[in-house]
């Protein structure tokens, strides 16, 4: 058995698609390009394939991560050359590599995520003092309504750094690494509103951050 592990860029033309869409996308594009994949075992086999972290709608990326296992040794260049061919406008391979088979899942991994995040705000000044406040919070309440009910927790643990990177014409540009793992997983829309801006621009994940302990 193979693992390689692939970075991928996800564009505007897929960015309204689900986290479940997105993985049917790959089967496809990986049965078609005649890539054999191992599949798990038990009474309802399904192809080993993992995506680090979903990336929420709306947003793109050009840090997409997957760990895909073949039943056969793959060359990495083989590998990417033949599955390019298959991909749909939107889903760009920037990187595979091969990865130990004894590393943790993929999912397990990850750590925090970097966002470049583009927001309406016309006193520049004034998001800057924002910005300075909220690092200076020790803790940040918040509520979060999901399907089960209204979650609630501290949005402050979540917010690794935050910083005003651009702004033109009344448009800011937010850097932003935000945590994500068991402990809990930031979302760049929630610190937006918690500097008291309107809903972002853009929304565009640059990088993936691992960890294996």
């Amino acid at each position: 058995m193979n693992r390689l592990r692939v970075r991928f860029g996800r564009g505007v033309a897929l960015k309204f698609i689900s986290h479940l869409d997105l993985t049917r996308v790959w089967h496809r594009a990986l049965r078609r390009a005649g890539i054999a994949l191992a599949y798990s075992e038990g009474f309802n086999p399904h192809p080993r394939l993992s995506l680090a972290a979903p990336l929420q709608l709306g947003a793109t990326s050009e840090a997409e991560l997957m760990d895909v296992y073949t039943v056969q040794p793959l060359a990495a260049a083989t590998f990417a050359d033949r599955l390019r061919m298959e991909l749909p406008l939107g889903l760009d391979i920037m990187q595979v590599v091969p990865v130990r088979m004894n590393l943790p899942a993929l999912q397990a991994q990850v750590r925090f995520a970097d966002y470049l995040v583009k927001v309406n705000a016309l006193d520049e000044p004034g998001l800057g003092q924002a910005i300075l406040a909220l690092l200076e919070c020790r803790s940040l309440p918040w509520q979060h309504q999901r399907d089960t009910g209204v979650k609630s927790y501290d949005l402050r643990p979540l917010i690794a750094s935050l910083r005003l990177t651009a702004y033109m014409e009344g448009v800011a540009t937010l850097d932003m690494r935000l945590r994500s793992d068991a402990s809990g997983t930031g979302r760049p829309e929630q610190v937006v509103r918690a500097l008291g801006l309107d809903s972002p621009l853009d929304i565009h994940r640059t990088r993936l951050i691992l960890g294996t302990t």
